[in-house]
Formats: structure tokens, sequence, C-alpha cells
């Protein structure tokens, strides 16, 4: 028998409307999932907003203030695709009404507000995770199996690169995003938390790290009204951006595995430039998320001029199979968020962690601190 799960969505700009989405195709892509979410209500303090989506969409409710899904008892899940700086304070409020969370990362502005959203989860007894999606590629799970299985020996270093072009123009709004109150450590926080997550997920715990930062656009234009995603501004009174454009981050794992993590906002020519390349003593693997659906291999015993071959990920990996019926079908961005939708109602149904968890946002955030501070004062930083 199939049960019916009440969701709703806290913060409805483009992150809001996958979490949506999601929760519509989970059914269709995992049929025998017990659970079926149902769209209660969406929040969304910009007026009109929620109205919209849920004209869209097909929300029972939809309402301006967050705090009515927190009393709301036909709700039993909620996601939190709201800025940076309100995740603490929501994501506390919905685990102790009782209301499992999916939230997306970095959950919040500082390590204390991981921790906070974490230890509200585990005293409140509901289930958590957190949108880190690229580990989700089928392609990534296949690369974490070799490496994990000693397919390319013993790894000896890693690099990991995140680069975009959002916020590349000069003219992008002056929004929540470049303020470090609301906004928290910039690109670390948006980019290189996933590229910790990535890190972890393929080499396990990071021991140590030294880091820099940089600044490139020092100044933006403040927006006439409200925004959502990456908006334009010009002529409005000009702002400083408060945090950080660019991030590049030397590792050092417990394994003994070395690691560079580099990600930057404003890279102009770089759309959604993200990837890694993992070496090990016998081979490596190599993965672009512009090519989401291969992998790049290299295994034998040839050690120099050794060759790279491609895997076309298929339904033998991760959850492939779930998407399409033979190799090289190509899966998108938001199937890998569908799987995280998918992880985040089976650990609600059978009461297990499945995907990440809010123990992984903190050892994000714990690695974005050691950043920041080690940025400051250009040394390295123990993470244990």
């Amino acid at each position: 028998m199939v049960g019916k799960l009440g969701v709703a969505v806290v913060g409805f700009g483009w992150m809001g409307r996958v979490h949506t989405q999601a929760y519509i195709r989970v059914p269709h892509h995992f049929p025998r999932l017990p659970l079926r979410p149902e769209l209660v209500a969406v929040a969304d303090e910009v007026p009109g907003r929620a109205e919209e989506a849920a004209r869209q969409y097909g929300f029972a409710t939809a309402v301006r203030d967050w705090r009515e899904v927190a009393s709301d008892p036909r709700i039993q899940a909620v996601s939190i695709a709201a800025p940076n700086f309100l995740h603490r304070e929501i994501g506390v409020a919905m685990a102790e009404a009782g209301k499992h969370i999916w939230i997306e990362k970095p959950v919040g502005l500082t390590v204390g507000d991981a921790r906070a959203v974490a230890g509200a989860v585990a005293k409140a007894g509901v289930r958590g995770t957190v949108g880190f999606n690229y580990r989700n590629a089928p392609a990534v799970e296949a690369a974490r199996e070799l490496v994990a299985s000693g397919g390319i020996g013993t790894v000896t270093h890693v690099r990991i690169r995140l680069f975009s072009d959002y916020a590349a123009h000069p003219e992008s709004a002056l929004t929540w995003r470049y303020e470090r109150a609301r906004g928290g450590s910039g690109v670390l926080g948006d980019l290189a938390s996933h590229g910790v997550d990535l890190a972890r997920f393929l080499l396990g715990e990071i021991e140590s790290l030294a880091a820099d930062t940089a600044v490139f656009i020092p100044e933006r234009a403040r927006p006439a009204g409200a925004t959502a995603g990456h908006t334009r501004a010009t002529g409005g009174e000009p702002g400083p951006v408060e945090n950080e454009d660019y991030v590049n981050c030397l590792l050092r794992f417990v394994s003994g595995a070395r690691g560079v993590l580099e990600a930057c906002r404003v890279s102009v020519g770089e759309q959604n430039s993200y990837g890694f390349e993992v070496h090990g003593t016998e081979g490596a693997v190599f993965w672009d998320f512009r090519r989401m659906g291969e992998l790049g291999v290299s295994r034998g015993a040839f050690y120099q001029d050794q060759p790279v071959s491609t895997l076309y990920v298929g339904p033998g990996h991760g959850e492939y199979a779930a998407f399409q019926p033979g190799a090289a079908n190509a899966m998108g961005y938001d199937d890998l968020k569908v799987i995280e939708a998918y992880h985040f109602l089976r650990s609600v149904a059978e009461g297990t962690a499945y995907g990440p968890t809010l123990d992984d946002a903190v050892h994000s955030a714990t690695a974005l601190h050691a950043m920041s501070r080690s940025a400051q004062l250009r040394t390295w930083v123990d993470l244990r």
C-alpha cells in the first residue's frame, strides 16, 4: 500500500521550483516508493509568488509566512529553499515542529548554523537531507565505487573545479548573495560546499587545508525591487560586495592523498564547469558535469603513456535505470534532484538515512570555515 506524505516548499525561487518538480516526478521514476508526496503548501514572502506557484503546480495552500507551514498539521515534510540567512531559523523550527526537512546547502551562514539544524533534527527524531546533488550523478557513483575498490590503485591526488559565470557580469544586482550577513561566504557556500562534499564522497575525510580567496568585482548596483536568480541592475545605488568571488584550496586527506579545490562565480567563458580528476598509483578517473553520463577511466599496467577510455554510464550505475533504459542516454540536472527527492522520501519511509545528511552539511561548513580562516591567517588549518 502506498501512503501519502504532505509536503511543503518554503522559498519559491529557482531552487524551490526544482524541488517542487522533483516531488511531482519522483513517483514516475520510483513507483515502488511507499510514500507519495502531496503538495500541501508553498510559502514565499514576495507578494504573489506563492499564489502563482500554487496555480501552476497544484499546491493546496499558498502563504507568505513560513511559520504557517510549521504549524500546519497536514504537512509532514518540508523543502527549505529560502536564502542562506534563513536556513537556521526555518530548519530548526520545522524540525521542532516534527517535520522532516530537505534543506539546500550550505545550511546557514556558519558552522554554528549547520550544527543547530543538525542538532534540532537529531533531537526531534526526524529525517534530514541536504542538497548536495552532484554526488547523485550515476557517473560520480561509479567513480566512487572504482576508487573504493582499488580500481586505480592507491589514490594520490584529486583536483576538483567549480567554475561559473553567473556573477561575471558587472551589472549583476547586489542581492543577498553578495552580503556577508545574508549570503555568508559567497562562492565558498555556493559552489565550494559542493566541492567539499564531492571530495569527502570520493576520498573520505579531509585532515587539513590551506586556502586563498579573492573578490574580483568589488562593487555592484542595488536592485530596485524583489529579485529571483541572478538579476541585473543598472542605475541603482552602488554597494560593496562583501563576500568571496573566488577560492583556491589545497587539501590533505586523512588517507594521505592530496587535493586541490578551486571555485569561482565570475569565470567569464565558463558555464557550470564542474568536475574532478582523481589520480591513483595505477590509474585515474575523470568527470565533467557538462558530460554527466561519461566517465574517463585509465586503468592498466602501463603507468607511462597509459590510455584513457570513456565509460558511458548505464542501468548498472547508481539510479540511472530509473530514468533511461540503456547506456549513453543523457540525464540532466533536474534528474539529480529527483534522485535527491527519492532518497529523502525513502529515508522518511524507512527511518534510515539515504543520501547526504545534516552531518555532511556540518562537515562541509567546517571545511568552509577553515578555508576562510586559512585565507585570513595565510596558513594551514587542521580540521580534525
